[in-house]
């Protein structure tokens, strides 16, 4: 079962805390990982070493969704995360993993994500097209200073 890697940089005006809390936060991750019309939905959410997670991605055009679960499997606080990533759909086999480093820089906070094992039945530019739409809804939540 062929599979392959998809690597994103990206800097953000925002601090590693606040980047890495978007990871851990489930009503967060609803807000900025779906891709550009979608909505993503919660199931379980377990932000610890061996927890787990379970979420949907829903089509908000046609109502259709996938979802998706995985564990995690390390966290550095502000510095690194990993999990795995495992399609429900048989028609997407395989398991994912997904790591994220997140490094303090002159501006804010640098993020390097590299997501290994995507079935090959997933195109790499529309991996990476999602991505960048994700990132883009992250840096619109974790960039903006809101006085308290």
């Amino acid at each position: 079962m062929p599979t392959h890697t998809i690597r994103l940089h990206r800097v953000f005006k925002s601090s590693p805390e606040k980047v890495y809390r978007a990871f851990l936060d489930a009503d967060a991750m609803c807000r900025w990982l779906p891709p550009f019309g979608f909505v993503g939905k919660m199931h379980h959410f377990e932000p610890k070493v061996g927890g787990s997670f379970k979420m949907s991605f829903i089509n908000f055009g046609s109502g259709k969704g996938h979802s998706f679960g995985g564990t995690f499997l390390e966290l550095v606080p502000h510095e690194q995360l990993r999990y795995n990533d495992k399609f429900d759909d048989p028609a997407l086999p395989g398991e994912m993993t997904v790591t994220v480093t997140l490094k303090t820089v002159l501006c804010g906070t640098e993020i390097n994500i590299e997501q290994s094992g995507v079935p090959e039945v997933i195109p790499a530019e529309m991996c990476y097209l999602g991505w960048q739409e994700s990132l883009i809804q992250l840096a619109h939540l974790v960039e903006p200073e809101i006085p308290k």
